[in-house]
């Protein structure tokens, strides 16, 4: 075999390899660096979104079947009294609606960037959350007080069981408000936990609205 063959293939045969195995530093290994550096930031925002609006849409059928448990005790019989709603709640219904607009506020100061103007607004809406609540003791006292006792009627017992219901999720809501607005977020961006916490919010305000209005005339 002439000496020229024998060259020829052994540089086809070390073109192969060289082929097969990239040098060092050419980027062979970049692969893996890549696609750990695109999902760090992947997660999908949008869950969280979803996640509570079906939290929402639980909520809503627990105290739909609150509702409807009040409106066929009442229409049972004679034994449901009439009771006197405490007057601190008209103040309380004011307070939340001025938090939903405080929160609106704090979110427009986001989205301008104004991080300070944020963190202010966004703890006057925790703070009047925490005076709701507040607000909600001091209107328990007020009944008992009156003589309106949690089993001394059934109106009462409902009256109790709405405003505590009501209350809890509202304590879940001051607890988002904390989190998002002085916690550590991990794979939830601080603009995704602005977004849930105020459509929670907003939420609880609205049902808020809705439950007193019908303890008031329904009661």
């Amino acid at each position: 075999m002439p000496p020229h063959v024998t060259v020829t293939d052994e540089l086809e045969i070390l073109g192969a390899h060289g082929g097969a195995k990239p040098p060092a530093g050419s980027g062979g290994g970049g692969g893996d660096d890549s696609r750990s550096s695109g999902s760090s930031g992947a997660f999908p925002q949008r869950i969280y979104v979803t996640g509570i609006t079906i939290a929402m849409g639980a909520i809503f059928m627990f105290f739909m079947a609150l509702v409807s448990a009040f409106i066929v005790r009442k229409g049972l019989g004679g034994d449901w009294f009439p009771f006197t709603m405490p007057r601190i709640l008209w103040l309380d219904t004011a307070i939340l609606l001025a938090s939903s607009g405080t929160l609106i506020h704090a979110r427009r100061l986001f989205k301008r960037g104004d991080r300070q103007g944020f963190r202010h607004w966004w703890a006057v809406t925790t703070l009047l959350g925490l005076l709701f609540l507040i607000g909600q003791l001091v209107a328990w006292r007020q009944m008992v007080a009156a003589g309106f006792y949690l089993a001394s009627n059934a109106s009462n017992s409902f009256f109790y069981v709405l405003t505590a219901a009501h209350g809890l999720h509202l304590l879940g809501g001051i607890a988002a408000l904390l989190f998002v607005g002085w916690g550590r977020l991990r794979k939830m961006t601080l603009a995704t936990g602005t977004e849930i916490v105020s459509y929670y919010w907003h939420f609880l305000d609205g049902l808020w609205v809705f439950l007193f209005l019908l303890l008031l005339l329904g009661r």
